[in-house]
Parts: C-alpha cells; sequence; structure tokens
C-alpha cells in the first residue's frame, strides 16, 4: 500500500473532501501494473455502468474476510445474473407492498417503548428497526437469539474505526461471524420455509434454475451478506432523514402537512414528493457507502483521454460524485428542493450504485424510509439535543451518522 491508498484509508472523509473541487474527476490511487483509480466524472462513470457487464468485480479485500468468498456481493457472470434473477423480483415494484404490514408493525412497536422524555441514540435506533424488519424479510423471523449477536459482531468489525482498521491491517482481516452464529441464521432460514410470502433464504434455497443447490456454507455468506446491506444502509439513510427534518421545524411541518394529505403512511412516493425529495437529498449528501464496487478492466482502453491497461481497477466514488459542483450547486447545503420535480442522471446521482451492480434493495430502502419517518412525524414530537454530532462516521465503507447523535422525544402526539 502506498502513502495515498494510506492516506485514504486512514482519513478517509477528510482525503475525499481536499480532492472534491479537482476538475478532472479521477484520481490514480495506484501506479504500476496493478493501476488503481478513484473515479467520479461523470463521463467516466456513465462509460463504467454502461460498460459494466465487460469489467470484472474483485470486491473488497477488507471485507471479503467478513462476508465469505461466495458472497452475492462479489459473485461474476452467471452465477451473480442468477442472484439477481431469484432475489430481484420481490424487491422492486409493487411487489414491494407485501411488506408495507410488516414495516408499519415492526416501527410502531418500536416506538411503542418511547415515551416524552425518553433519549434515543438514533444512529442505533433506526439500525435496529431496519435489522428486525430486513431479517424477517431474509430469514422469516426477527430472532433475538440470532440477531443478538450479529449486531455484537458487526459492531466488533465496524463499530470502531480505529479497531476496523486494526482488523484490515494488523491482524489480517475483519473476524468472520461465530460458529455458532452461522448455524443459527442457516437453521433460521430453513425454518420459515412455507412462508407467505416467501422468505428469501427459501427463495435461495428452493433448488430451482437458475441457482440450483446451493450448500450450508454459501447460503451463510449470502444470508450475512444480504442482513448487512439489507439493514446497515437504510438504517444510516433513515437516521440522516431524521437529523434534518428534526434542525427544521417548518420543513417538518410541511412534510407532515403532505403525509396527513395523502394518508396512506408514505408508502406511496408519489404522493409524497417533499418526503422523498428531503430523503433523497440526505442521501446525496451521505450516500449509505462512500464507494461503489471496484470494476476491474478486461482490455486496454480509453477513457478520458488516459489510455488505461487491462487489468486496472476503477473505483467509482458515490461521495465525491455528489460533491461535484457542476452537478449540484452548492453541494454542502442541505437542500431538499433540489430534487422537487427534478431527476437526476445515474452518472451524477447514484446513491445506490449503479450498471449491473446496482442495489437490489434500493426500492425496499426508500420505502423502509418513507415509512418509519411517517410514523415518526405521526406519532413524535422530539428534538435533536447535540446537533454538532450530526457527523458523519464510517462503519466499513458504510457511511452512518455519529453514535453519539441523540434525540429526546418531547412529546407524543398519539
Amino acid at each position: 500500500m502506498n502513502t495515498v491508498e494510506l492516506h485514504m484509508a486512514l482519513r478517509t472523509l477528510p482525503f475525499l473532501d481536499a480532492r472534491s473541487d479537482l476538475p478532472e474527476g479521477m484520481l490514480d490511487l495506484r501506479t504500476g501494473p496493478r493501476r488503481k483509480l478513484l473515479v467520479w466524472h461523470p463521463e467516466a462513470l456513465e462509460w463504467i455502468f454502461r460498460s459494466d457487464r465487460r469489467l470484472l468485480h474483485p470486491g473488497s479485500n477488507s471485507l471479503l474476510p467478513l462476508f465469505g468468498a461466495r458472497s452475492l456481493l462479489w459473485a461474476e457472470g452467471e452465477r451473480h445474473a442468477a442472484y439477481r434473477r431469484v432475489l430481484g423480483p420481490p424487491l422492486r415494484g409493487r411487489q414491494l407492498t407485501v411488506y408495507t404490514e410488516l414495516i408499519e408493525r415492526m416501527t410502531r412497536e418500536s416506538l411503542d417503548t418511547l415515551q416524552a422524555g425518553s433519549m434515543v441514540a438514533l444512529p442505533s435506533w433506526s439500525r435496529r428497526i431496519a435489522l428486525r424488519i430486513v431479517s424477517a424479510i431474509i430469514l422469516g423471523a426477527a430472532d433475538e437469539a440470532a440477531l443478538v449477536p450479529f449486531t455484537r459482531w458487526i459492531d466488533l468489525a465496524l463499530g470502531s474505526r480505529r479497531r476496523t482498521l486494526a482488523y484490515r491491517y494488523l491482524r489480517g482481516g475483519l473476524p468472520r461471524s461465530p460458529a455458532r452464529l452461522d448455524r443459527a441464521l442457516v437453521r433460521q432460514a430453513k425454518a420459515h420455509g412455507n412462508n407467505t410470502p416467501p422468505t428469501l433464504a427459501a427463495l435461495m434455497l428452493s433448488g430451482d434454475e437458475p441457482l440450483g443447490a446451493i450448500d450450508d456454507g454459501e447460503l451463510r455468506d449470502q444470508l450475512v451478506s444480504l442482513l448487512f446491506a439489507g439493514h446497515e444502509t437504510t438504517a444510516s439513510a433513515t437516521a440522516w432523514t431524521l437529523y434534518h427534518l428534526a434542525r427544521d421545524r417548518g420543513l417538518t411541518a410541511d412534510v407532515r402537512g403532505e403525509l396527513e394529505a395523502a394518508g396512506d403512511g408514505g408508502v406511496d412516493a408519489s404522493r409524497v414528493p417533499l418526503l422523498q425529495s428531503v430523503i433523497q437529498e440526505a442521501l446525496r449528501l451521505a450516500p449509505p457507502v462512500t464507494v461503489a464496487e471496484n470494476r476491474t478492466l478486461t482490455e486496454d482502453t480509453e477513457l478520458l483521454g488516459r489510455r488505461l491497461r487491462a487489468g486496472t481497477t476503477l473505483t467509482p466514488s458515490i461521495y465525491l460524485a455528489h460533491r461535484r459542483r457542476d452537478s449540484f450547486a452548492d453541494p454542502r447545503r442541505f437542500d431538499p428542493e433540489r430534487f422537487l420535480g427534478a431527476k437526476s442522471s445515474p452518472q451524477h446521482y447514484l446513491p445506490f450504485g449503479g450498471g449491473s451492480r446496482h442495489c437490489l434493495g434500493s426500492g425496499l430502502a426508500l420505502l423502509e424510509i418513507r415509512m418509519i419517518t411517517a410514523a415518526v412525524l405521526a406519532r413524535l414530537d422530539w428534538e435533536c439535543v447535540n446537533p454538532r454530532a450530526g457527523v458523519p462516521e464510517l462503519r466499513g465503507h458504510a457511511m452512518a451518522p455519529s453514535a453519539k447523535l441523540r434525540m429526546r422525544v418531547t412529546a407524543c402526539r398519539v
């Protein structure tokens, strides 16, 4: 690892902020035969996403020990396409409506524990709700016997930036989940095979094409990957949305009025355009992850006037793409109106990645964020007691608000 890569690893956000105004939108992280570039220029991103199926996706060296070598996150070719064909349909479009009752119920159960005067650690609170929801969708139930050790393991690996870096660079990689947890997840996945609608685990275990039979080791890799990706990013975006609303009473009143007029708890995005814009802007300023998946060139390529050899790795920077001044005026300012009545192209705005690796659960994530936010605004008045803690912290590649961020419930509305 050279000094540039080390600087980015040790001081990721300051490193990126210092380069946000570079007009070329590309930066060499590593030179030589294993060249690696950070990329955020819109034309380069458009080319990557358009050419995605011709590229390789080597994945993350730091996360590979965590999620396993057979994780769908770095599956290639037909295997990757097979997972998307199996898991994609229930996670998009009208089929998402089967999850609305589940999201509403689990959010209500969490809100029922709060009363006037309650102090809420916002990031961990939203993380608990999102994990319970996605575990029910993947496994069939939110079993605390599995979720508590899962949370403990993820926090051990990613909860402290210093500890994460120590694992990565001094201990040979992030810690794998305990064998006891793996067995519990696989057992729970198999125990709910007759649920209606079918769980995502049941779809993977059907034995049908295009996946065919998968063994317990491959199933474990998919379960921990889906549980993490399906809750960590959603929880962070939910926390950021609620944080920004808590800081602007006028905006909160407008969103409440919109939700009351819509009357569906935030289910239909087209009926709550202001709330959707608030969420989009929260995702722009603090995207769920700072970078999209690595792509490796399979042939010599010219990109933005640079001659790049086969084997060069391109890392799309979501964080920097969202801070380009020629894409977003005054890019560090929170301004939901920039999304009202406007549609951003995927090379400018890519909170869920793009190309063939676009996040499978993006539609579910947005539905959850809308519904959780709608339920909070209907049930509570609360205030942020330490707004200066509304700063990003990295959990692996994910970007969450500081764990210190606190909300105090001032009134229960119903």
